[in-house]
C-alpha cells in the first residue's frame, strides 16, 4: 500500500498554508506490519527535509534522535519502519505562519483518518504535539460526538490513558523542529511515551 496513492487532497481548500509543499508519505508499507502511527505537525517548506527525503533529513534526524533517547536503535526511517511505525503529518501542506488555523486541521483531518484507516492493525497513536492532538479530537468528534483528548497542558493531560477504537492514544510533544534539540525536558517526555507506545504493542 502506497499512502500517497490512496490518501489525496482534491480541491485544496485550507487559505494558510503552503500549497507547494503537499505531502502525503509516497513509500510502500505493508499494512499488516505496522502497529504505531505517529502523526507529527505539518511537512517542512523543504522538501529534502521531509521524513521519507533521501539522505539525511532533517525531520529524520531529530526523530531518530528520539527514539533513540526512548531506548530504539534508530538512524533510518526504514530502522523505524521495521519497528512497525509509521510516521505522517497532520497537515498536509506546508506552514505559512507559527501556528495553523482549526478550520485547516479540521479540513485536513479528514484526510489522516483515511490515511489511519488504512493500517488497520494499530495498537498505538502517538500525537506529536498540539496540531496532532486537535486533528486527532476532530477525527473523534466527527465519529463519536465528542472530543477525545481534554484540553490542558500537555504535560499534565500525557499520563493519562485515552482510547480511539480499542487503540491507545499517547498526546505529547512535537519531535521535530530545532526547539526539539535544545528542550531537555521535553525531550524526556517524548522519548517516555515512545517507549511506553511500542511495548503497549
Amino acid at each position: 500500500m502506497n499512502p500517497s496513492k490512496c490518501v489525496k487532497c482534491i480541491d485544496f481548500p485550507c487559505l494558510d498554508v503552503n500549497k507547494d509543499c503537499y505531502v502525503v508519505p509516497s513509500i510502500e508499507v505493508d499494512p499488516a506490519k505496522i502497529k504505531a502511527f505517529m502523526v507529527s505537525e505539518a511537512p517542512p517548506i523543504e522538501p529534502n527535509d521531509y521524513f521519507y527525503a533521501k539522505g539525511d533529513p532533517f525531520y529524520m534526524q531529530t526523530t531518530a534522535q528520539a527514539f533513540k533517547d526512548a531506548g530504539f536503535r534508530v538512524t533510518s526511517m526504514e530502522d523505524v519502519l521495521d519497528l512497525g511505525v509509521y510516521i505522517t503529518t497532520a497537515i498536509k501542506c506546508g506552514k505559512t505562519g507559527y501556528s495553523i488555523s482549526s478550520k485547516t486541521t479540521e479540513n485536513c483531518s479528514s484526510l489522516l483518518e483515511s490515511e489511519m484507516n488504512r493500517l488497520p492493525r494499530i495498537d498505538a497513536i502517538l500525537l506529536m504535539g498540539d496540531t496532532a492532538i486537535k486533528s486527532m479530537n476532530y477525527i473523534a468528534k466527527r465519529n463519536t460526538g465528542k472530543r477525545l483528548i481534554p484540553s490542558g497542558s500537555t504535560y499534565k493531560i500525557r499520563k493519562k490513558e485515552y482510547f480511539y477504537n480499542e487503540v491507545r492514544v499517547f498526546p505529547t510533544y512535537l519531535q521535530t523542529g530545532k526547539s526539539y534539540l535544545i528542550e531537555k525536558s521535553k525531550r524526556k517526555m517524548i522519548a517516555e511515551d515512545i517507549n511506553t507506545a511500542l511495548k503497549y504493542q
